[in-house]
């Protein structure tokens, strides 16, 4: 699940506030051979599929990204599904997405967008997924991609069902095969700037190997479950029509913890077209990202920026550089952030702006995660703290690896 779920007050906070958006744009004015020579040069990121573009290329590309968060993911048998997907839409707090609010990403600054998405909701008999779930996804890529950024669709907790997979491995592959069927089918005439990502964080099974015990015990079957979905998602989206032959993907690490993500068991997916990322989030360390008040696990961390910390996020990345970026492999940072309860603005931004230019140096894409009234205001359609726009900007036009 993403940071936003994982902080049930600050979901909370974000419904009670949550209001329709009222934001527009603006549009300059020019003569109509103007007008038709930008037409001839926009290329049309709804549909092409470039040859010539590896995945590090179109990583490159992606620059600087953020999450819409607590929206198309949101879930829960409390949510009054007579009214549609706009229910779901709207539960965790967010006011129905506009193309307004997706433009305003990209007047901020931004390259591309996650798109965490909850299929089961409204699913009907065979796992089959509402077509107007579908046609709304849709929608919201659309908006992406018609404003220039690239999108990425994913699989996210969907309510946890991926845990199965430990204890009833063949329920939930049929499901799962059956979403990225119909998910694939739907997006196979997009192009490139379109990515497709196999799953959350929730490729971990506590239940058969814990990270904290110190024992290996159940550690290779963990993995070795992580692996074959991660295969089936690319054999799947790869046997279906369309450009998803040539699709780049983005796969999901084992927990996307950069740790046991760079451990030797997991494994990337062969792949026939050569065009997988792989994608960790960075919420270290989760006593300051994730912690707002002193819990039965840590200390809340109200500070960021020692040389510590710094030393901790530097080896943090160049275990991906040696891991992954070293043999080929682009890096997605899926999500990075944090709490902003009990920290000031100050040492907010000071995280964040390190990780992004942490990541973004070394060639990966870091990709913010938000929600409703945190990072970005859905109502203004604007960041809220202009200095780390304006400092996330500077980071987007230095140089990298």
């Amino acid at each position: 699940m993403g940071f936003g779920k994982k902080l049930t007050a600050l979901v909370l906070a974000a419904a009670m506030t949550a209001a329709a958006c009222s934001c527009g744009t603006e549009s300059g004015k020019s003569t109509a051979g103007e007008e038709s020579s930008q037409a001839e040069e926009k290329p049309d990121f709804r549909t092409e599929m470039r040859d010539d573009m590896t995945t590090g290329d179109i990583v490159a590309e992606m620059g600087l990204g953020i999450n819409l968060g607590n929206t198309l993911e949101a879930c829960g048998d409390w949510i009054d599904s007579s009214g549609g997907v706009n229910s779901y839409e709207t539960a965790w707090g967010s006011p129905t997405v506009t193309e307004e609010m997706i433009a305003g990403y990209a007047a901020a600054g931004f390259d591309s967008v996650r798109i965490p998405v909850a299929w089961s909701n409204l699913m009907g008999d065979d796992y089959t997924v509402a077509p107007e779930l579908l046609d709304r996804v849709e929608t919201v890529a659309q908006y992406v991609l018609d404003n220039g950024m690239y999108a990425v669709v994913n699989l996210h907790w969907d309510n946890g069902w991926i845990a199965g997979f430990s204890t009833d491995y063949d329920t939930c592959m049929e499901k799962y095969t059956r979403i990225w069927e119909q998910v694939s089918e739907r997006f196979a005439g997009y192009g490139d700037h379109l990515i497709l990502e196999s799953m959350n964080e929730e490729g971990c099974f506590d239940d058969l190997w814990n990270h904290y015990s110190g024992s290996e015990d159940g550690k290779a079957e963990a993995y070795g479950i992580v692996n074959r979905i991660n295969q089936k998602f690319v054999d799947l989206v790869r046997s279906s029509g369309g450009n998803n032959p040539e699709r780049h993907l983005l796969i999901a690490g084992y927990a996307t913890d950069v740790d046991m993500t760079c451990d030797e068991m997991f494994q990337m997916p062969e792949d026939s077209a050569g065009r997988c990322a792989v994608s960790v989030h960075y919420y270290t360390p989760s006593t300051f990202c994730i912690l707002e008040e002193d819990a039965d696990w840590g200390k809340a961390k109200t500070t960021w920026g020692s040389p510590r910390d710094q030393r901790i996020l530097e080896k943090d990345m160049e275990k991906l550089q040696t891991r992954f970026l070293d043999n080929g492999i682009p890096v997605i940072i899926g999500e990075y952030g944090c709490s902003t309860g009990n920290k000031t603005e100050d040492a907010v931004r000071t995280f964040l702006t390190a990780v992004a230019r942490a990541a973004y140096s070394r060639g990966m894409c870091p990709m913010l995660w938000d929600i409703t009234g945190v990072f970005y205001d859905r109502s203004s359609c604007k960041m809220i703290d202009s200095q780390l726009e304006q400092e996330l900007r500077d980071i987007a036009e230095t140089a990298r690896n």
